[in-house]
């Protein structure tokens, strides 16, 4: 508290309910955690008519004294709590939620319904990584993706989660069996799984003859299993074993329609003895699409089978549970070690660039900042004048790229601010007189020129970071160059990236096909973008101070990659803040 309900525990040896709730939830192996004390009412009547035991009820209202992190701490190491539902508004010390349930995560799953996904509260940037990220919930995806947490939609779907979890192991892949006595039902049910990303397989050939020996001849055997409505329970008992049996299924999902002679309760007490005997190898969930709900069969037996309304229901809970048994499956994230950084050296540009005041970095600091972590930064020369440039070019020889300089140009192409292809130090001093000419002419008066050296083409992409006041550096990977906008193809994380994360957020991209060797042209160097990401990330760990960073594009080639174009804005960071709520 304040501004709470209360708190409940149903351990045997404590039996407290000190909250304004008329009903006492049922005992089980849930820890709830609620930001929310109205929705705490509806939390524990809705745990009761789902017949879902709570081990502890928390509603931690403005955290005083006791936070979310803090609650973590403690089911962690509570013998009571199997799994952790948490309702959250807001975050209090958002990293500290990560590093916890990470942690936790490996041994509870938790699942979490988080509000407020609106942009309307999103701060306004200037960079292109800034739009991306700003006004939207992606920066909350990132921190459970890489926490392990699992994100649910809705209050309804956090409860099908949690009663899959509690009684079920999660699946070990993601290849669902589906077994029905009735067409349209299995039909929606596979839709609904592949639709989340699961994969309904062909059963395998043993188990396809097993299954005809069995069912009737009019039943289908391939997946999902028809076995049409005249099924028995005895049916179901064989099925259901076989298909639990075959290597190609990770889950099953039973789906069940009252015909008019098989009684839904038969069925389930045969569904409860299967699972028993899977003893946790496999998950097993029901469908039971009648009016009268799941038989109390499946509420009150020692096996708890999860049961849903519809099977879209099961679907998406099965869907949530087979991501979190992946993360889970992996080994401990490691951050890894990287050679060949500067940091003192990058401190002290940070540093004269704050000096003169808040704002952008010049082309040649941020250039230089980004070389200090081995980041690969075109060859480039800063001139003030167009007869500066062209000595430039000169110097850095073959063929140059020219961008002009001024203050707000963010959207140089379209506004004439680069040109391609030049050679020679007339040829690019000519150019930069234009430039300069069309540029003060269209309201951005060119305070100097960029030359680089041009590169070979490649496919660009989108680097960058942003410095968000609670969730600390996010780093970004996108399309990039002038499809930024366009396409707004972005993975995000939080820092510090892992080698895993940077592959995940590279191959999250709808344009990764294109790094692969796309119809025919060459493929990409992968490792090259991802050991890019991980070296954005720890600078953006190392200076605080980076408000906004920009590698766009960054141009990955056959082998290596290299930075066109770099935008750095550095603020004085932030102090720690004071004394308060519980973070």
């Amino acid at each position: 508290g304040p501004n709470c309900l209360g708190i409940v525990s149903t351990d045997p040896a404590v039996r407290l309910n000190a909250t304004f709730a008329p009903l006492t939830p049922p005992a089980g192996r849930i820890g709830f955690s609620s930001q929310s004390g109205a929705l705490g009412l509806a939390i524990i009547d809705y745990a009761n008519s789902l017949g879902m035991g709570i081990s502890t009820f928390v509603s931690v209202g403005n955290k005083a004294d006791i936070s979310g992190n803090d609650l973590l701490g403690y089911w962690e190491a509570d013998p009571h709590t199997d799994v952790i539902l948490l309702y959250l508004e807001s975050f209090g010390n958002p990293r500290k939620f990560s590093r916890i349930a990470r942690r936790v995560g490996r041994v509870k799953p938790i699942a979490v319904v988080k509000s407020g996904r609106s942009p309307a509260g999103a701060r306004a940037t200037s960079s292109h990584t800034g739009a991306l990220i700003a006004a939207s919930d992606v920066t909350v995806d990132a921190l459970f993706r890489q926490a392990g947490v699992i994100r649910t939609d809705t209050l309804e779907e956090l409860f099908d989660v949690a009663i899959l979890l509690a009684h079920q192991p999660p699946p070990k892949g993601r290849r669902v069996g589906i077994i029905t006595n009735a067409g349209g039902p299995g039909i929606l049910c596979a839709d609904a799984c592949e639709a989340e990303g699961l994969e309904i397989p062909l059963l395998g050939v043993e188990a396809q003859a097993r299954l005809r020996a069995v069912l009737p001849r009019e039943a289908i055997v391939a997946n999902p299993v028809d076995m049409i409505a005249s099924a028995t329970p005895e049916h179901y008992r064989e099925t259901i074993r076989i298909v639990a049996e075959d290597p190609n299924v990770d889950a099953l999902v039973v789906i069940f329609i009252q015909p008019l002679v098989t009684r839904a309760e038969e069925v389930a007490r045969v569904m409860v003895e299967e699972v028993r005997g899977l003893d946790r190898r496999k998950p097993v969930l029901s469908v039971f699409m009648s009016a009268r709900g799941v038989p109390e069969e499946l509420k009150t037996a020692e096996v708890r089978v999860p049961s849903y309304a519809f099977p879209e229901a099961a679907a998406i809970a099965l869907a949530r549970a087979a991501r979190y048994g992946e993360w889970r499956g992996r080994p401990g994230a490691v951050r890894p070690r990287l050679e060949g950084l500067r940091r003192d050296e990058a401190a002290a540009i940070v540093a004269t660039a704050l000096h003169r005041g808040e704002g952008w970095l010049t082309p040649e600091e941020a250039g230089a900042l980004l070389s200090c972590y081995g980041l690969p930064v075109v060859a480039q020369r800063v001139a003030n004048t167009p007869a500066e440039a062209g000595l430039a070019a000169q110097e850095l020889g073959g063929e140059v790229a020219l961008k002009g300089i001024a203050p707000g140009l963010v959207h140089k192409t379209e506004l004439g601010g680069v040109r391609l292809h030049l050679r020679g130090g007339e040829q690019v001093r000519l150019a930069a007189e234009e430039m300069g000419t069309l540029l003060a002419s269209r309201g951005y008066p060119p305070t100097g020129f960029l030359v680089q050296q041009m590169v070979p083409e490649g496919v660009e992409l989108i680097v960058g970071v942003v410095h968000d006041p609670q969730f600390g550096p996010v780093v970004a990977c996108g399309a990039g160059g002038v499809l930024v906008e366009l396409l707004r193809d972005v993975s995000v994380r939080l820092a510090p990236l892992t080698e895993q994360d940077a592959s995940e957020m590279v191959r999250a991209l709808k344009t990764y096909p294109l790094l692969t060797g796309f119809r025919g042209a060459p493929a990409c160097d992968v490792a090259a973008l991802e050991e890019a990401l991980l070296r954005v990330s720890e600078l953006a760990e190392d200076l605080p101070q980076i408000a906004e960073l920009d590698c766009n594009p960054m141009r990955v080639h056959e082998k290596g990659a290299a930075i066109v174009d770099a935008r750095v804005r550095a603020m004085p960071a932030e102090p720690p803040p004071p004394l308060g709520a519980r973070r």
